[in-house]
């Protein structure tokens, strides 16, 4: 699958939901998620561990540039996460534990997450779905246009992963 994502650091995460409301947004609800970041060769891999029960091993590649980026990924469902997270840290390693509350919404195409890092801080992330006839261009375009109407300005953008910040 194929997205556009951006990550920005994020002052007032009330105000984002606010204007994401004000867009049309839906809430679809607050989640609390540990990822466990794995060493690869390329790309990251990461086992999301989510207090709703709905585990997912998630599979990307990207470039580590501030704003919007093509992300090409796969999320697989996972049954049995503590298991498989203590398998792929004796195989792979481990390279960053981020714990994280994140309140997600949804405009159109655009998954909104508004989320709380321990240890890093408040962040806004937009992950912009490239559907089936919809160009690239059209979706860093709407993300942009987030961007600019949430606030967000250059030196708030974020190169790489919440990993790479820890």
């Amino acid at each position: 699958m194929r997205n556009i994502e951006v990550k920005a650091r994020c002052d007032d995460l009330g105000r984002a939901r606010r204007i994401a409301m004000e867009w049309g947004a839906t809430p679809l609800g607050i989640v609390h998620q540990v990822d466990t970041y794995f060493r690869v060769a390329q790309g990251r891999l990461k086992l999301r561990e989510v207090f709703s029960g709905q585990d997912q091993l998630i599979y990307y590649r990207r470039s580590d540039e501030r704003g919007p980026k093509a992300s090409d990924y796969e999320v697989i469902p996972v049954a049995r996460a503590e298991k498989l997270r203590r398998a792929l840290a004796d195989a792979l390693g481990v390279k960053a534990r981020v714990c994280k509350r994140r309140e997600i919404l949804l405009l159109e195409n655009v998954r909104i997450h508004l989320d709380e890092v321990e240890g890093l801080g408040s962040f806004i992330e937009l992950e912009v779905v490239v559907g089936e006839g919809e160009t690239e261009a059209e979706c860093v375009e709407r993300a942009e246009g987030l961007l600019q109407a949430f606030g967000v300005r250059a030196s708030d953008l974020v190169a790489g992963s919440y990993a790479d910040l820890v």
